[in-house]
């Protein structure tokens, strides 16, 4: 039975729909991540779980009990945002006992819990201190300590490691999942960077203009994207016009070389489709294994330490492909011809 639901959500502020009929079930402890571009609807949503916005029509429910009209004080909910949002003229034990104290808990019980919050996020040394006294990475720390100390049913969080620099994002994301498992509390995450969703959710919301356009793990997103936004948002992508060949038996044209595709094609010979391929796909290797083999010409090759990149000239077309450094084998030269072989399963057809 799922723990957080909602159900045929819809938000407009004036005349503009920002939230079109989202549905989800997210089940307790699950880690969800909504992924997107500015402006399509993530934030809007995770805001209507937590109470600050309410929405135009549909419903949201915890562990069975309806949310829809409660104040953000009622709901069982603790929100980690942005910008830390610590009180400056409160010191570390202070910002993370505030919640308790609001809620009237006694004070040995406070001083219990906000000593395991500190221990949990590893900054007690430093229970005394005032936020301007922390860097970026150890004020988000407080803040989520902050969130968690009242032991809310949901945790959501908005873009919180955006304001950092990019090393200290990679380990506080990591650290925030590993508590997140640790405490198994169901967790709502924003975010425009794919890698963060990618690497620490249990599933992806991949917001496009208010909708759903996919829900699925981060394998599957990857993977399989179900449409054309979800293909060039998620991860890099080689988009590549072909011909349709032969329809039923799913042959393409690229330039002059024809190629079979895994399944049939939705569309009549003659006609234009396009087909993508992930620039980690396939192989330059002598005697490499897979389906389908197409010949080009290198236009360009860049070292990039353990990643050599490379763009071939396909038909008229610049197809990228990575490859894995080899000390033992010198980069692509321009100029150079090649065959790039990879899986018929490798090459997506994008629908319209």
């Amino acid at each position: 039975m799922s723990f957080l639901t909602l159900s045929h959500i819809q938000k407009s502020f004036g005349t503009v729909q920002v939230v079109h009929d989202f549905n989800m079930s997210i089940e307790k402890g699950e880690f969800i991540s909504f992924l997107g571009p500015s402006g399509c609807g993530k934030t809007t949503i995770l805001r209507m779980i937590a109470g600050f916005e309410t929405p135009s029509s549909g419903t949201i429910t915890i562990a069975g009990k309806d949310q829809t009209s409660l104040k953000p004080n009622q709901r069982n909910i603790g929100m980690v945002f942005q910008a830390y949002a610590l009180f400056p003229n409160m010191t570390v034990f202070d910002n993370v006992a505030f919640g308790l104290k609001i809620a009237k808990m006694p004070k040995a019980d406070i001083e219990k819990r906000v000593t395991e919050m500190l221990k949990l996020i590893h900054l007690e040394h430093l229970a005394t201190r005032y936020p301007y006294q922390l860097s970026g990475g150890q004020q988000q720390r407080v803040a989520l300590a902050r969130a968690l100390a009242p032991k809310p049913q949901v945790l959501l969080l908005d873009e919180p490691l955006s304001a950092l620099d990019a090393k200290i994002r990679v380990s506080l994301r990591e650290e925030i999942r590993q508590i997140q498992m640790q405490l198994g509390i169901t967790t709502v995450f924003v975010t425009h960077d794919q890698e963060e969703a990618l690497s620490i959710s249990d599933r992806i919301v991949v917001m496009h203009a208010g909708r759903a356009d996919q829900i699925g793990t981060p394998f599957d997103i990857y993977n399989h994207p179900e449409t054309r936004f979800v293909a060039s948002f998620v991860g890099t992508l080689n988009l590549i016009d072909a011909k349709v060949a032969d329809a039923s038996a799913g042959t393409i044209l690229l330039g002059d070389q024809q190629v079979r595709l895994a399944k049939p094609l939705p569309a009549a010979a003659g006609e234009t489709v396009t087909v993508a391929l992930r620039p980690e796909a396939g192989s330059m290797a002598e005697g490499a294994k897979g389906e389908i083999n197409l010949s080009g010409t290198v236009a360009s090759s860049h070292f990039l330490g353990s990643v050599i990149r490379t763009r071939l000239d396909i038909g008229g077309q610049l197809i990228s492909f990575d490859m894995f450094n080899d000390p033992g084998q010198a980069p692509p030269a321009v100029g150079e011809k090649v065959t790039l072989t990879f899986a018929g399963d490798d090459l997506m057809v994008l629908p319209h």
